[in-house]
């Protein structure tokens, strides 16, 4: 078996329907690249077929692939985590199991590391989502890079290449939430960005919800940054100097003009500053919590995820791998 110098990880949740259009394209795309070449899968604890599916690939092209299998779902940029650990490429590219991000585009990466980029970014030119989705992600495209000085144009991309100083770097850190593309592009020298085409999902569906995607910026920008933890301790100094002057002008008001405010008036004045006030306070408590929160999680120490079993053939071992048949407890 020839040692790889390109290694293509892929995350697996729940994607039966939609593996064997995978595989098909995947393989002869990676072939027609002419260089050795692995693929690791990692079955981020799928409840359907994937995990079976995963093994019936591997027993037929066991060289070039090799399958991670996690006893639960961590979430898709560990599942990248487990891969970024066990890759023999110098290069490594990061590529989505939907086949919205078609692996035929690999090639227009490699061709930009070819030039000397060490990083290179998909971006989705003609995306094929729905008109929320395509704004929300502009939206938090703009206002994560003012904060965090990160620059992806298309942070929802995973279709990505890396050299394999960044991936050693990436799996190098101890992070127990991170966003894998960000966590990257500070490691990189010379990063770029390429065009690449967008397919609607060949089958099953997104897994990320509304919340979910608004989970997963909080941890990009709290993860990368304390501009917002700044932001709200400004704010808050700013209210309390205009608080101080609001008193003086009330004060001198009632020392020169007398009792100028009609009492109605004044309440109701009083209570829209206290509910202003309020949702400060609450959105500043909120925003502590995930800092907070975040350290909680990284001082336990606990795994960042637990394998249950990897599936790769051995260089020196003389046999094919055992038939699909025993290892049927493998879903």
């Amino acid at each position: 078996m020839n040692t790889p110098t390109l290694s293509v990880v892929i995350p697996v949740y729940n994607e039966e329907a939609g593996l064997p259009a995978l595989f098909a394209r995947l393989y002869a795309a990676l072939d027609a690249l002419q260089q050795p070449y692995e693929v690791i899968f990692v079955n981020d604890g799928s409840r359907d077929r994937s995990g079976a599916l995963l093994r019936e690939q591997f027993a037929r092209r066991p060289d070039e692939t090799r399958v991670v299998y996690f006893n639960t779902n961590y979430g898709q940029h560990l599942a990248i985590l487990a891969g970024f650990e066990r890759v023999r490429g110098t290069r490594v590219v990061t590529l989505d199991a939907d086949l919205q991000n078609p692996p035929e585009e690999i090639g227009k990466l490699l061709a930009a590391m070819d030039a000397g980029a060490d990083y290179v970014g998909g971006v989705r030119r003609t995306r094929e989502d729905a008109w929320w989705r395509r704004n929300a992600s502009r939206l938090m495209n703009r206002l994560r890079e003012r904060i965090t000085r990160i620059r992806m144009t298309d942070q929802g991309c995973m279709l990505r290449a890396y050299s394999r100083d960044i991936v050693d770097a990436v799996a190098a850190a101890r992070e127990v939430s991170t966003f894998i593309p960000a966590l990257a592009y500070t490691f990189a020298h010379r990063p770029t960005e390429v065009d690449v085409l967008h397919e609607e999902r060949a089958a099953g569906e997104s897994k990320y919800s509304m919340y979910r995607l608004i989970r997963l910026n909080f941890d990009l920008i709290t993860g990368f940054s304390l501009v917002p933890l700044q932001i709200f301790s400004f704010a808050g100094m700013v209210v309390a100097v205009t608080s101080v002057i609001l008193y003086i002008v009330v004060i001198v008001q009632r020392l020169v003009v007398g009792g100028l405010i009609e009492g109605a008036k004044a309440a109701w004045d009083r209570d829209i500053l206290e509910f202003f006030l309020i949702g400060c306070i609450m959105f500043g408590l909120g925003l502590l919590g995930e800092y907070v929160g975040r350290i909680y999680h990284q001082v336990r120490e606990r795994p960042r995820y637990v394998i249950r079993a990897v599936l790769e053939r051995d260089a020196d071992a003389a046999e094919p791998p055992a038939p699909v048949e025993s290892v049927r407890r493998i879903r």
